[in-house]
């Protein structure tokens, strides 16, 4: 008579491999304003409380325009958001246009490794609803220290970051791609799920 056999003892002996949970979607998601970014994403949105990355192939295709429906929301919900280093002046019409209220819009203009430390302590602060940087330079240790902030802050962080970032392995939570030609999204990491394999169309053009 064969003994019996618990699934217990065939973990100890790891004669079984146990698979990690699968995730569950965010109560609390934050939408991105693009419905079919959104349907590929875990929680149905940015990651709460993480660092996103948007690396970009070449400035000026509307990147920015991607969290515009984000900022938008948060500031007319009387959330502070803080850009940190960004590459050029924001221009105050444009971000009207967008329904940001410039009121609850901060700009800290830095072109060094300042710009991560002054990112960091945004997002410890607690008192932001987002904020998003533009560092010059950055290693696996300064983004993971901004991971932990904006889980400590439960604050979105978002870095824009050339493309060429992208054969280097990141912290983020979401890695996405902004392409030039045609002007769309690609997602290389998203925590929690598979990424996406089809690209997905810019619904700022």
């Amino acid at each position: 008579m064969s003994s019996v056999v618990t699934i217990e003892s065939l973990l100890d002996a790891r004669r079984v491999w146990r698979g990690q949970a699968v995730a569950t979607p965010s109560a609390h998601c934050q939408p991105t304003g693009n419905a079919a970014l959104d349907a590929v994403l875990p929680g149905g949105g940015w990651p709460d409380a993480a660092l996103s990355e948007i690396l970009v192939a070449a400035t000026g295709t509307g990147e920015l325009r991607l969290l515009w429906p984000t900022l938008a929301r948060l500031t007319r919900a009387g959330e502070r958001v803080v850009l940190i280093g960004p590459l050029h002046q924001p221009y105050p019409q444009a971000w009207l246009a967008a329904q940001i209220d410039l009121r609850y819009l901060s700009i800290v203009q830095s072109q060094t490794r300042d710009i991560l430390w002054a990112t960091e302590q945004c997002l410890r602060s607690g008192s932001c609803g987002a904020v998003v940087c533009w560092p010059r330079e950055a290693d696996d240790r300064s983004l993971r220290r901004l991971q932990i902030a904006a889980e400590t802050g439960q604050t979105l962080a978002f870095a824009y970051r050339p493309l060429s970032a992208s054969v280097n392995a990141s912290p983020a939570a979401l890695r996405l791609v902004v392409d030039a030609q045609p002007v769309q999204i690609r997602v290389l990491k998203c925590r929690g799920g598979i990424a996406s394999a089809h690209p997905i169309a810019a619904n700022w053009q």
